[in-house]
């Protein structure tokens, strides 16, 4: 059986647009040009031939050119990738790979990634991206908001709300399997996030549209004093940071959020109705990590590691607290820019 080939798109219904709700893509199998019937936004892979060929959105296969679908991808990169941060590989991969799986879920996936600058939440919600879409971060499907570029304005609190809703409610339309993530959460205006509070909740429809396949992350800098504060606690009793289970930390982290007025998640509906799926708290960074960090940009770079670079590097950085200086104030954020000036790219 050869694979299918999207030839057009037929709208059914009066002001659908292409690949929107009412649709229907005109599909085509290359090999013995057998011919049957996809509807447009509505899944990614169909099983056998004829009219009225119905999708299936929870399966991911290699024939559907955007979807990658590949959860063993994001272990490898996160165990390869990712330093210091044991509760983050061991949670995300199991939400992740776990909705996937799931074709019957009831709500979509919503992750809050938490800790300082630096610690590695964009570059988490990077590999998730790239473990579900070939294009990763570029692919159409992938939708990226950051706080203080997107709603700037306070007065335009309402206006924000209904684009954003209107955002989330087409191109989820158009491909069920979305990922939205929201960067500087704890710079947003406080109750703008809680307009997509009905995408995120267990309805099975809303307006015909389905969410329960889409993927919310929101990333922020919120609660990472308390993430900190658990940290040196574990240090200070001479207790190894991988110690730390996620149930020390989560019910804490999102009581933080929740009451810190200086976040977009101030009191938000989608905490006190339980619809955020996991709060990830990212541990500050070591010595020892930030050395990890150098080390792996100066090989994808192609370079030779020159350990007395490297060092010196690990060693311009500043750490806290001012008596133990145990943690990178800036994690591993800084690490590109110290290399330019060390190597001569």
């Amino acid at each position: 059986m050869g694979n299918w080939v999207l030839r057009g798109w037929e709208k059914r219904t009066p002001g659908d647009g292409e690949g929107g709700p009412g649709a229907w893509g005109i599909w085509e199998q290359e090999s013995g040009r057998e011919k049957g019937d996809k509807e447009g936004g509505r899944g990614i892979w169909a099983q056998g031939t004829g009219k009225g060929l119905r999708l299936d959105s929870s399966l991911a296969s290699p024939l559907i050119p955007w979807l990658r679908g590949r959860a063993g991808t994001l272990q490898e990169n996160l165990d390869r990738k990712l330093f210091g941060q044991h509760l983050v590989s061991k949670v995300v991969v199991k939400a992740v790979k776990g909705f996937l799986n799931n074709e019957n879920a009831k709500k979509p996936l919503t992750l809050s990634l938490h800790g300082w600058t630096g610690t590695g939440k964009n570059f988490v919600s990077k590999i998730i991206a790239e473990s579900i879409y070939k294009k990763g971060l570029k692919s159409k499907y992938v939708h990226q908001f950051v706080a203080t570029l997107h709603f700037p304005h306070a007065q335009d609190i309402n206006i924000y709300k209904d684009q954003l809703q209107s955002w989330i409610r087409g191109n989820v339309s158009i491909c069920p399997r979305s990922l939205f993530i929201f960067d500087e959460m704890d710079k947003m205006h406080a109750g703008l996030i809680d307009s997509i509070k009905p995408f995120l909740d267990y309805y099975e429809l809303l307006d015909g549209v389905s969410y329960r396949k889409a993927i919310f992350i929101f990333l922020s800098n919120a609660g990472a004093e308390k993430i900190t504060e658990l940290a040196l606690d574990f240090w200070r009793n001479g207790r190894a940071r991988e110690d730390i289970e996620l149930t020390d930390i989560q019910n804490a982290l999102s009581v933080s959020v929740f009451n810190n007025k200086n976040s977009g998640f101030w009191h938000s509906t989608l905490i006190d109705k339980n619809l955020i799926d996991y709060f990830v708290p990212f541990l500050p960074l070591e010595y020892k990590h930030v050395k990890m960090c150098v080390r792996v940009e100066i090989k994808s770079r192609g370079y030779t590691v020159d350990e007395d670079i490297l060092t010196r590097i690990a060693d311009e950085m500043t750490y806290f607290p001012r008596e133990e200086r145990i943690y990178s104030d800036k994690g591993c954020k800084t690490v590109d820019a110290k290399l330019d000036y060390y190597y001569d790219f």
